[in-house]
C-alpha cells in the first residue's frame, strides 16, 4: 500500500513540474510583485532560479487545514558542526538560526501539497504529501527563493527545489496539529 501511495505522488510530482515547464505563455512582469511562490525554469542557483518564464501560483490554504495545522518542525542541518536541530515553528513565524545570519520565515503548510497548472493547494487535511513554504534571510536580505514569495520544502521529498547554502540545510520533518503541540521539540 506504502508503495503504490509512493508511486501514485511521485507521478503527480513529475506530470506537476511537467505542467510548469509547459506554462511559458503566462509571462510575469516585473511589476507588480506577485504573491505565490514562482517556479522558475530552468532551475539553476540558488534553489529555483533561471532567466526563464515566470508562472505565479496562486496559494490556497483550505479553511479546514488553516484550522487543524499550526505548527511545523524544521531540521537544520549544521554541516559545519556535523550537527541536526530540530526546531517547530508556529505558520507565520520567524525561525532564527542559533550561530548564523539566517532566519527562516515559515509561511503556509500544506499536508496534502498538489500543484495543477496556476494553484498550489492541499487536496486533504491528511499528511499524505506534507510541504511548507519558507522564505530564508540573510542579514536581512531575502536569498531563497531568489523570486517570489515562497519557497518549499517537502517531507517526503527534501531534495526537490531545496535551499541550498554552504554551512545549513532545511528539511520539513512534520507539520503539527493543535493537540499535537504539546510536548513537541523546541
Amino acid at each position: 500500500m506504502k508503495k503504490a501511495l509512493l508511486i501514485v505522488i511521485s507521478l503527480m510530482l513529475i506530470f506537476s513540474l511537467w505542467a510548469c515547464q509547459n506554462q511559458e505563455e503566462q509571462v510575469v512582469s516585473e511589476s507588480p510583485q506577485p504573491k505565490g511562490p514562482i517556479i522558475d525554469t530552468p532551475a539553476t542557483g540558488i534553489g529555483h532560479g533561471g532567466d526563464g518564464p515566470k508562472t505565479v501560483f496562486k496559494i490556497v490554504v483550505p479553511p479546514e487545514v488553516a484550522d487543524k495545522w499550526t505548527a511545523v518542525v524544521i531540521v537544520v542541518d549544521d554541516k559545519q558542526a556535523n550537527k541536526q536541530d530540530e526546531y517547530t515553528v508556529n505558520i507565520g513565524d520567524d525561525l532564527i538560526i542559533p550561530d548564523s545570519d539566517l532566519s527562516v520565515k515559515v509561511g503556509p503548510f500544506l499536508p496534502d501539497f498538489i500543484m495543477s497548472a496556476d494553484t498550489i493547494t492541499s487536496t486533504t487535511s491528511d499528511p499524505n504529501n506534507p510541504a511548507v513554504g519558507i522564505a530564508v534571510m540573510q542579514n536581512g536580505n531575502k536569498v531563497f527563493p531568489p523570486s517570489g514569495e515562497w519557497g518549499w520544502l517537502y517531507a517526503k521529498f527534501p531534495t526537490i527545489h531545496s535551499f541550498q547554502h554552504d554551512r545549513f540545510s532545511l528539511t520539513l520533518k512534520a507539520g503539527l496539529f493543535k493537540e499535537a503541540q504539546e510536548g513537541a521539540p523546541h
